[in-house]
């Protein structure tokens, strides 16, 4: 029979992956399904059309781009919660918060891609707000001497590593529930503006699961001058979609 401790680290285990389970459903109303991350233009410019492209588009995006920029950035989100909630170094961890959060608005290339952290943002924000989850100084600001645990304009990395901290999701199950996350939202946008169907869309997931965990492996290990997105064909087509002629999507 297991011990009480047991059960209990046992339940807690699973409602923080519950919590992250609901954290990366496509059914959270933050409106991630309004943004293809600069996919869309990539269809238009014919540089993603089936399901091999899209394969080797997302691969690249995954390689070049969040290991080196959002998951690492997350990991450290993470642990700068984790100091901003309690006493030695919660200043440390609450100005780390804020330079990481600005830090990552700085790598958006394009008004869109920057449109698109910031509203995604706002948005998870405000259902923290309305499931009682922001922290308290966000409803009623008392401590003058501490920058906000939270910054006033927190893009979506920030916000989805506040929740995953407040849930008790772990650092790594943070970042695979992030690029799972990201993954799924591509592949909805692929299946909305491309001929390619579901059974296609799921192909991809199998070929692409190896390379999230090996994301987040190597995200794991990179040092602070080792970051930044090498994405200059993703920051064109993103450019070259705010002007396109008819698109679904917002970026």
């Amino acid at each position: 029979m297991p011990t009480e401790l047991t059960a209990l680290e046992s339940q807690s285990d699973e409602l923080a992956l519950l919590g992250l389970m609901q954290l990366v459903s496509p059914a959270l109303p933050i409106g991630a399904f309004a943004f293809s991350q600069g996919l869309e233009g990539a269809f238009e410019l014919d540089w993603v059309r089936d399901e091999a492209s899209l394969a080797e588009w997302l691969n690249g995006v995954l390689e070049d781009g969040l290991t080196r920029c959002e998951l690492p950035v997350l990991a450290r989100l993470h642990d700068a919660f984790g100091q901003a909630f309690g006493q030695a170094d919660m200043a440390e961890g609450r100005k780390s918060i804020a330079a990481w959060d600005e830090w990552l608005a700085a790598t958006r290339e394009t008004a869109e891609l920057a449109a698109e952290d910031s509203r995604l943002g706002a948005s998870l924000k405000r259902l923290l707000g309305s499931l009682n989850l922001l922290p308290r100084e966000q409803q009623l600001p008392s401590e003058d001497l501490l920058p906000p645990l939270l910054p006033p304009q927190a893009g979506y990395v920030t916000l989805f590593a506040y929740t995953a901290h407040v849930r008790g999701v772990s650092v790594r199950q943070t970042l695979l529930g992030f690029a799972w996350a990201w993954m799924e939202n591509q592949l909805a946008v692929a299946c909305k503006a491309l001929p390619l169907g579901h059974t296609a869309a799921q192909r991809v997931i199998e070929q692409l699961r190896p390379a999230l965990v090996n994301a987040v492996n190597q995200a794991l290990t990179l040092d602070d001058e080792e970051l930044g997105p090498v994405l200059p064909g993703l920051a064109l087509a993103s450019a070259l979609h705010e002007t396109q002629y008819s698109r679904l999507f917002r970026s």
